[in-house]
């Protein structure tokens, strides 16, 4: 493929289906594609000639739905949607941002108002601080929770850099809630959580490449609560695992992450 447009070959290979096409080759020309609109013209010219059969099929289906879509209503337009809206965010993720921000104001009051009895040292925005992220992390890949997951999952474009776009959008949204919700409550540093947060964030979607981002942050969620939270809270301490003495460890796990993300950047146009 040249710089500007792909070659006969490689459309006319595209075209008739060539299962012999390497896997990047055909991400890179249905990525050029998107955006080449003399290109899609050969390709159009190269489907009559090359799989007829295809473009028989096509014309029967056109044939079969332009009376009905002449006989329907037109719905008033909608609004236009930028379409870094798309890239950057799905239509469920306002609602489970949502849920995470009441999440962030509950836990807030509970530190403003609850006895010292209560949770002793283990201040609920402090234990829920680290893992809160990852519930919009959840939602930003879920196949359960996005109607156009399937749609969007097979585009050209799907995979790794969607994934990360769509969790920067989550980290945007609800890491300045928790610095705000700190300094409100005055009950734990950015350093105390952020560096485990940024961990939790990138060991969810090293591991979402083997079993799925959504089942990867909802185990990490669940392991974090009863094998940290639950038993600090019975005991009113502090968490140990959120000390400054415990920070290494932490940005070790985050690199450990990142580096996994790396090494498995491919994995993740098949999740």
């Amino acid at each position: 493929m040249s710089a500007e447009h792909a070659s006969m070959r490689l459309i006319d290979d595209y075209a008739r289906g060539d299962t012999e096409m390497a896997a990047d080759t055909v991400w890179a020309l249905e990525a050029h594609l998107e955006t080449c609109a003399p290109c899609r013209s050969r390709l159009a010219a190269s489907v009559a000639t090359e799989a007829p059969g295809i473009a028989a099929l096509v014309d029967t289906v056109r044939a079969g739905l332009e009376p009905q879509l002449d006989a329907a209503v037109r719905r008033p337009s909608r609004r236009h949607r930028p379409r870094w809206v798309s890239a950057w965010l799905t239509p469920v993720m306002a609602p489970w941002l949502a849920m995470t921000v009441a999440v962030t104001l509950m836990a807030l009051l509970l530190d403003a108002l609850s006895s010292p009895t209560l949770f002793g040292d283990a201040s609920p925005m402090v234990t829920i601080a680290p893992v809160l992220p990852l519930c919009g992390v959840a939602a930003s890949w879920s196949r359960g929770l996005d109607p156009a997951h399937e749609l969007t999952a097979s585009t050209a474009r799907a995979g790794l850099p969607l994934l990360l776009r769509r969790t920067t959008a989550v980290l945007v949204v609800v890491l300045p809630g928790l610095l705000l919700a700190g300094w409100l409550t005055g009950t734990m540093t950015a350093a105390q959580w952020l560096l485990p947060s940024l961990a939790f964030t990138s060991t969810a979607l090293a591991l979402g490449s083997v079993v799925g981002v959504t089942r990867a942050a909802v185990a990490l969620v669940a392991a974090w609560g009863v094998v940290v939270a639950a038993p600090a809270w019975d005991a009113g301490l502090a968490l140990l695992a959120l000390e400054p003495d415990q920070l290494p460890v932490w940005g070790l796990l985050l690199a450990l992450g990142i580096g996994a993300v790396i090494a498995r950047r491919n994995a993740y146009s098949v999740l």
